[in-house]
């Protein structure tokens, strides 16, 4: 088949329905074909350098539509040749291929050897040479030129770890693309086809590990029944060079052991813990390591006994060492009983008073893995202290990628800009030379011998792995990260759409710029100026709920009152967080004049009339950054309708869907937020919009039938504080409105609750004609009628008159009330007539 009609064909079939399953793995036809030779060969057939061999293959055939063929040993013809370094200095010798490389790194160089001219893929390991078949295939999938080949990468840290919070009963905490792919039921899955899957998902990013069961760990985990099953994932992961890691529970030696105690220096609980190991890595000998979780969040510890968490690592990362393992210690430990009343209590010291003091006693097989900010991802935190504070211990920074706090992959937030902030942000460890986090946690800055990254992931079932097509790049750019740093947000999100998206320059273009902007737009409609991300941290992490962050012991405070608002963290007046880092970095924070605005009300508690660096009052930078947000997701939508044609058909509706459904959210996010701030502050919004929306009928106004009134809590979720629903057995309820405004085109917007214990159906009614109808069957984590389940459906282009009669009824369903909070009926912007 000639190649023009070839592409045309693929090009077509693209176009038509794409699950996002490939993600950017998709080796997509290239318009343009770079010369390549037709062999590609491996020095030796191991696993790792075959599955390199058989990516390729794989790969250039989807670019080219041409299949290379799989040889072994040195061809008298051009070829790709795969191997180590040490492989190829015997297969070709005269190549005189001599580096320098990290483990893992690689090699990509063309090679001329009389007439005949070969692309190199040396490794420093086998895993480097899989690394690098993966690299070749990126850069000709973005059209870099390959010619003329001389690149050589290693990874920036030695760990580069995935954590899944997948539960042995086959869900998953805070995972938002659905149920597990390695458990069900207690055992591992019987298929594990897709976890093999994401390993060379994983693989083509670098990262090395993944743990894959909860750090809030189930102490099945090590039973004998389980261990064989550990195995079997650990094989379907193998072939990608990604090596299995498990979460325990500290108080294994006695719940699984029967042991009468767990206490980590008594002689019993060590022999324990080796035992265990030594029977782990009989089953999988190239285990990774375990990960631990601590005394945090009703976790069972080494307070028990007054012991260290130096003492608890070193128990179990003692019986590691001797197979080479790592421990992970996570870092996040905290009391979350604390008195709200005492205002000298901060969750944000914890990590700091916890481990600061034990520098220099963990073993050299444990990472102290710590979030990126002081509390726990919310949308905004600075960098945490601890980072600059471990001179003698190993540190991983911890990134979740899953987005609990950012709209649980029904909002559009690409990550990578606010992980490089942190990343690059300098904690002044060591005098006058800069200590980027990055460099701290890669154990370059005091000589670690390890040290890394860890990424809370989450994937599960759905066909696009994460349950948003957009989301995909937050896995992507952890990746990337964890392999160069350096990288920026920008080089990070264009390599993504391309190899996600195709090449057309729109496309591009359209999704980069969404991308980039989206944290700022989510910070804008949740938490702006050090907020955190004001949603309900004391139910489902997704919904808004000023209130739920005060008056409990969880300590994400924002100490918002009649007066003033913020957390006074100073080392003046405050809690004294700011202490806890190097001066010259809390000299930055301590100073009301020198902090940044975005981190203000995270260190101090200022009046709510207090100027910002713009000359903006604090309470009118929440109201003018709440509207700011939502119309931002509003373009966002409409920049993808742009895109119609563009990308094919199956991805285009659910993105459109997705961001139509966050531009909903937005509203309610905006509308909440700013009507408490409103009320507390007692300041109203300077540009009279806040509590006066133009064309909002609320449903408890309106002309009800079957609707009972019902009062929403908190009521800041519902407009008004109001909401109606339709009783168990009512049948078809309904609320209607006579139209009373100019006649013309107009969108109908209406604002319904979609629970999640029952599909209730709405339709809508323009006189006798039914303008819209649908059920509410999203998958939205609350049973109630608050901000979480509040929706908003669009209805564009309706002709009104004065007098029309618009009715929505609502069919109720299980114990789902087919909830109403208002109809809001503004102007249509309609497309030109031609």
């Amino acid at each position: 088949m000639p190649m023009k009609i070839w592409l045309l064909l693929t090009a077509a079939a693209a176009l038509h329905a794409e699950t996002g399953y490939d993600a950017w793995l998709r080796y997509a036809p290239l318009e343009t074909v770079p010369a390549l030779p037709a062999v590609a060969v491996v020095a030796e057939e191991s696993p790792l350098e075959i599955s390199a061999q058989q990516e390729l293959i794989r790969g250039l055939r989807g670019m080219t539509g041409r299949t290379l063929r799989a040889e072994t040993g040195l061809p008298q013809e051009g070829a790709i040749v795969l191997g180590t370094l040490a492989q190829l200095g015997r297969v070709a010798p005269d190549w005189h291929l001599s580096a320098t490389l990290a483990a893992d790194g690689y090699w990509l160089k063309t090679v001329t050897a009389g007439r005949l001219h070969y692309i190199a893929i040396a490794g420093a390991d086998e895993r480097g040479v899989l690394y690098g078949a993966f690299a070749l295939l990126r850069k000709i999938a973005l059209g870099e030129p390959i010619a003329a080949l001389d690149e050589r990468e290693s990874p920036y840290a030695p760990a580069r770890w995935v954590n899944q919070w997948d539960r042995l009963a086959g869900t998953i905490e805070r995972g938002y693309g659905g149920d597990s792919i390695f458990w069900e039921a207690g055992h591992a899955r019987t298929d594990l086809k897709r976890v093999g899957d994401y390993g060379r998902l994983l693989a083509s990013l670098g990262l090395n590990a993944c743990a894959i069961n909860n750090v809030n760990a189930d102490i099945r985990i090590l039973s004998p029944e389980l261990i064989p099953q550990i195995a079997r994932i650990a094989d379907a992961f193998r072939p990608w060079g990604v090596h299995v890691a498990i979460a325990v529970d500290f108080g294994s030696p006695k719940s699984v052991g029967g042991l009468d105690t767990f206490d980590p220096v008594d002689p019993k609980v060590g022999d324990w813990w080796k035992s265990k190991v030594d029977e782990l890595y009989r089953a999988v000998p190239d285990l990774a390591g375990i990960v631990l979780k601590a005394d945090s969040e009703g976790r069972v510890g080494p307070s028990t006994y007054g012991r260290t968490h130096a003492e608890a690592a070193n128990v179990v990362a003692r019986a590691l060492a001797a197979h080479g393992g790592l421990l992970f210690y996570r870092g996040f430990v905290y009391d979350h009983h604390m008195d709200w009343n005492n205002p000298k209590n901060d969750r944000g010291r914890a990590a700091y008073d916890n481990f600061h003091d034990l520098d220099g006693k963990f073993d050299d097989n444990v990472i102290v893995q710590i979030k990126n900010g002081p509390i726990d991802f919310q949308v905004r935190e600075p960098a945490s202290p601890l980072f600059g504070a471990l001179e003698k211990t190993n540190e991983a920074i911890e990134l979740q990628v899953t987005q609990e706090y950012f709209g649980q992959s029904k909002h559009m937030v690409f990550l990578a800009p606010m992980w490089k902030e942190v990343l690059d942000f300098d904690m002044h460890a060591n005098g006058n030379a800069a200590t980027p986090v990055k460099a701290l946690v890669a154990g370059k800055t005091f000589a670690r011998p390890v040290g890394g990254f860890v990424g809370v992931v989450n994937i599960g079932l759905d066909d696009n792995w994460s349950g948003n097509h957009l989301s995909q790049a937050n896995l992507y750019s952890y990746g990337r990260l964890a392999w160069n740093p350096d990288l920026s947000a920008r080089h990070i999100a264009e390599e993504w759409t391309r190899l996600t998206f195709g090449t057309n320059p729109k496309v591009d273009e359209t999704i980069v710029t969404m991308q980039l902007s989206s944290w700022r737009t989510y910070e804008n409609y949740t938490g702006p100026l050090g907020l955190q991300t004001l949603t309900d941290i004391t139910g489902n992490h997704y919904g808004v709920n000023v209130e739920a962050s005060e008056r409990n012991g969880w300590g994400q405070w924002h100490r918002a009152d009649e007066t003033g608002v913020g957390m006074d963290r100073t080392a003046a007046t405050g809690t004294g967080y700011i202490g806890q880092y190097r001066p010259a970095v809390a000299q930055g924070y301590e100073s009301l004049a020198a902090c940044p605005d975005d981190l203000l009300l995270f260190l101090h508690h200022v009046p709510y009339n207090y100027k910002l660096h713009s000359g903006k009052t604090v309470v009118q930078y929440i109201y003018d950054s709440h509207y700011e947000g939502a119309d931002a997701v509003a373009r966002y939508a409409r920049q993808w309708k742009s895109l119609k044609g563009l990308v094919d058909e199956q991805r285009y509706k659910a993105v459109l869907a997705q961001l139509e459904y966050q531009a909903g959210q937005a509203i309610v996010w905006r509308d909440a937020v700013n009507v408490w701030f409103q009320k507390a502050s007692k300041i109203p919004d300077a540009k009279g919009r806040v509590g006066h929306e133009p064309g909002r009928y609320e449903a408890e106004a309106m002309t009800l039938a079957g609707y009972t009134v019902r009062n929403v809590m908190p009521a800041e979720d519902a407009s008004g504080g109001k909401a109606v629903g339709c009783p168990a057995g009512a049948g078809t309820c309904s609320a209607s409105m006579k139209f009373t405004g100019e006649p013309g085109w107009y969108t109908l917007h209406v604002e319904y609750f979609d629970q999640s214990n029952g599909v209730a159906h709405y339709r809508v009614y323009v006189g006798k004609q039914m303008v819209d109808e649908w059920a509410a069957d999203l998958r939205l984590p609350t049973m109630r009628l608050d901000s979480t389940s509040s929706t908003r459906r669009t209805i564009a282009g309706i002709a009104l008159r004065p007098g029309d009669e618009i009715r929505i009824e609502g069919q109720p369903d299980g114990s789902e009330v087919a909830g109403l909070d208002y109809l809001e009926v503004t102007p249509a912007v309609l497309p030109p007539v031609r």
